[in-house]
């Protein structure tokens, strides 16, 4: 008989009271659809659909009883909920709505990932799933001969669709089939939920310092902005408890991460960490940030392999607003080195920083006004004047601030024949106040002019086969007046050579040095974007000067009256290749003073990353060695489920591994698992070699264990 709402409408005239829920009708299809005893039955067979509130049931024959608002239903059954629960039964009892009932030989899918098997389940207020006799699990289930890779049995299984929760009886862990871990009561997040009360996956770590040992996260959600979670962390060497706290405001967010230590390694001292950061909007576009890092003693980052581990330690306070001709930015710094053989005492600890910039466009002159103004300070905890006395002025005190005003006029031009000019005049004003250097005058004024010119021309190509090439020759010539007073070098010690400052009248980094005299600058850019999917770039430049300057170090490039050649490149293509390289070339030595590479590779099976570091000896930089390191980390997608992963750092200048980890990585539909091992080699700063073992076994499906929807497979797979 061909299927029809006809037959339903028939037999609704016949029938004075039709299907009817709390919420709404419950529309009802099939083949037949027939009206028995005196209107109190209806009895619809083949093909049967009913729909109610968005939850769809099939089955092959339904018999509603009026009298008893109850219908009975005959499988094969599937109840599909709106929000994509499957439940599946051979028979079943239930009401109207499909609130409550019975179900027997009842199968539970949510979220398309964990299905849980019954006996027989029991709707209650269309709210929880009673179950008994109970076998759940995210796996692939091929025939009652293949046990599942694992499997949670239970006798009793209650699932709370409001809240989200799973509640298991007399819990039992299955691993093939083979019962490994029993539990009386146990409750877990059904997949659907993002944030539960409750404990997280486990991680097993072995090191060669803390021994084997065992993290146990447990997250507490507080209200719908903020949660914490405890890990607390125990081995025979230590008795740890990590914590991390998260909030969000309208109006922006905080993360504290913290832990306390007992252990072996330091007198069973109380060790530990705390880092924090957040920032937030305020009003009129402000934005406040602040990034707080603290640790009970140098080594501990090393001995736990933490998260944060770093050599230097840095904690900020910031206000800033940039608009669109406008930056103001207000800063506390506070830093604590890590690394043996610095001492704090005598490094610029505690930093304050005022920065305001802003830029105007004059009609009457055109180009763009620019007025640039600067307080800094940075202190250091030692009392001790630097006299010249001490070998190397190790023990230095020396406290500074300045004050500077920066004004600027820029413009360019564009001249026949596709010549471009720029031209920019400038004029700082600095102040310095020196303290606790027996060595300066206190104070420090200087005024300094400068002005340049620059010329730029552009040919731009495009080739037969539609690649555009660029070449651009750039030369300009600068002036800086004045005359350098004798402020101490204290921020100017680092310089970088690059193509960001290649065309700059100062290549210091900070006020307290500035060139001086007639600079010259000359530069050559080529680029190129082929159709084929590459794009390269190349930039050669140099500087020269009238007169060397001392200031300069050795590694900077630029300590004589011609630069080091700057040479700079980079390359991508669409296949995932990408190469950065960047290095200033000695002529009268024949070989780099400075270098650095990087390269990345992307593809469907793998991605590989190195990066390589080259620095000279450098006194003035308190290099007495040279420094040449290579990192290479990688990725390796071996099937669909395995993965291998590995990092390493070599010293190459010293002929030695600094650290080397590898890791493997399995995913199915029902299963994560992490296993890693990682070795630290003794530096200058990790004095202490260690090898850390980590593994986290995850079962896919619930919150806690994330999805394996992507990895889900069919039985001939």
């Amino acid at each position: 008989m061909m299927r029809s709402a006809l037959a339903l409408l028939l037999s609704a005239m016949l029938w004075s009271a039709p299907l009817q829920a709390q919420s709404g009708d419950v529309m009802l299809l099939a083949d037949q659809v027939l009206v028995e005893r005196g209107g109190e039955t209806l009895v619809a067979t083949g093909n049967v659909e009913a729909l109610h509130d968005g939850a769809r049931l099939t089955a092959t024959s339904i018999i509603y009883n009026r009298a008893a608002n109850t219908l009975e239903i005959q499988g094969p059954i599937r109840i599909t909920q709106p929000n994509g629960d499957i439940l599946t039964a051979s028979q079943a009892e239930l009401d109207q709505g499909f609130q409550n009932g019975l179900l027997e030989s009842a199968r539970f899918v949510l979220d398309e990932q964990l299905q849980i098997a019954s006996a027989r389940a029991a709707r209650v207020q269309g709210r929880y799933t009673a179950m008994s006799q109970v076998a759940a699990t995210s796996c692939q289930v091929c025939g009652s001969d293949r046990p599942p890779l694992w499997a949670i049995r239970a006798s009793r299984v209650v699932h709370d669709a409001e809240e989200r929760q799973i509640y298991f009886d007399d819990a039992q862990l299955r691993i093939m089939g083979v019962p490994v871990f029993y539990i009386p009561r146990m409750r877990l997040p059904d997949p659907t939920l993002d944030r539960a009360r409750g404990f997280l996956i486990p991680e097993l770590k072995t090191s060669t310092l803390l021994g084997f040992g065992i993290k146990l996260p447990y997250f507490i959600p507080i209200g719908d902005h903020a949660d914490l979670t405890l890990t607390p962390y125990v081995s025979p060497i230590t008795r740890t408890l990590e914590l991390r706290y998260r909030q969000a405001f309208h109006n922006g967010n905080i993360t504290v991460n913290g832990a306390l230590s007992r252990d072996n390694l330091n007198d069973e001292t109380a060790r530990g960490l705390l880092f924090a950061e957040g920032a937030f909007a305020l009003p009129r576009n402000f934005r406040l940030s602040f990034d707080i890092e603290a640790v009970s003693d140098d080594a501990y980052l090393n001995d736990y392999n933490s998260d944060f581990k770093k050599d230097r330690l840095d904690s900020a306070l910031t206000l800033a607003r940039t608009q669109r001709d406008s930056f103001f930015s207000l800063g506390l710094i506070h830093y604590e080195s890590l690394t043996d053989g610095e001492n704090n005492a005598t490094q610029p600890t505690i930093i304050a920083d005022l920065r305001y910039n802003r830029r105007y466009f004059p009609k009457s002159i055109g180009g763009e006004a620019r007025l640039g103004f600067q307080l800094h300070g940075h202190y250091r905890y030692s009392d001790t004047d630097i006299d010249g006395t001490d070998e190397d002025n190790v023990v230095d005190g020396r406290d500074v601030a300045r004050a500077n005003l920066d004004l600027s006029w820029r413009d360019r031009w564009t001249l026949p024949g596709g010549l471009q000019a720029g031209a920019l005049a400038q004029l700082w004003v600095d102040h310095f106040i020196v303290k606790q250097d027996a060595l300066s005058e206190g104070d420090y004024t200087e005024i300094t002019p400068a002005a340049s010119v620059e010329l730029r021309w552009p040919f731009i190509k495009q080739t037969s086969t539609g690649a555009r090439v660029l070449i651009e020759p750039i030369a300009q010539v600068g002036w800086v007046g004045g005359e350098r007073s004798g402020v101490p070098n204290d921020e100017s010690t680092r310089t970088e050579f690059d193509q960001g400052n290649l065309l700059s009248l100062s290549r210091f980094p900070a006020a307290d040095r500035r060139e001086r005299g007639l600079i010259g600058a000359a530069a050559l850019r080529w680029m190129r974007q082929d159709p084929e999917g590459w794009r390269a770039s190349l930039v050669l430049g140099r500087v020269w000067r009238d007169e060397e300057d001392s200031a300069f170090s050795r590694s900077s490039g630029q300590d004589s009256s011609a630069s080091d050649w700057l040479v700079a490149g980079q390359f991508s293509h669409q296949n995932g290749l990408q190469l950065l390289a960047r290095g200033l070339y000695d002529t009268n030595e024949t070989r780099f003073t400075k270098a650095e590479m990087r390269a990345n590779v992307t593809r469907d099976k793998y991605t590989l990353g190195a990066s390589y570091i080259l620095l000279t000896t450098d006194p003035l930089e308190d290099r007495d060695d040279a420094q040449s390191q290579w990192r290479v980390s990688g990725r390796y997608n071996i099937d669909r489920n395995w993965t291998a992963t590995g990092s390493t750092r070599y010293d190459i200048a010293e002929g030695q591994f600094l650290n080397a980890g590898v890791g493997a990585e399995y995913r199915n539909e029902c299963v994560a698992v992490d296993f890693s091992v990682s070795r630290s080699f003794a530096s200058s700063t990790n004095l202490e070699p260690s090898t850390d073992f980590g593994l986290t076994v995850a079962l896919t499906g619930f919150s806690t264990g994330g999805s394996g929807k992507e990895y889900r497979r069919s039985c001939s797979y």
